[in-house]
C-alpha cells in the first residue's frame, strides 16, 4: 500500500502548482514528489557543508597562539 498525503490549497496556490508542474511536463503529484525529493538532496548536501564548515573551524581554532614572534605586536606593544 502506498501512504497518501492530502493537502488543503488555496485556489492560488493551486494555481502556480499547476503552472510549474505543466511547464514540465508533469502531474501537481509528480512535481511536488520531484521538488522534494531535490530540496531533500539539497539538505543533506548543506548539513553535509556545516560539518565541514565546523571541522574546518576546530581545526582554524587549534591554531591559535600556536605561533608567536617572539616580540609584541598591536596591541602588546602599549
Amino acid at each position: 500500500m502506498i501512504p497518501q498525503l492530502t493537502l488543503e490549497l488555496s485556489d492560488e496556490v493551486y494555481a502556480d502548482l499547476q503552472q510549474k508542474a505543466n511547464a514540465v511536463g508533469l502531474s501537481i503529484a509528480e512535481w511536488i514528489v520531484a521538488v522534494l525529493s531535490n530540496q531533500n538532496n539539497g539538505v543533506s548536501r548543506v548539513l553535509h557543508s556545516l560539518a565541514q564548515q565546523e571541522e574546518a573551524r576546530q581545526r582554524f581554532r587549534s591554531h591559535a597562539g600556536a605561533i608567536s614572534l617572539d616580540y609584541p605586536t598591536g596591541i602588546d606593544a602599549l
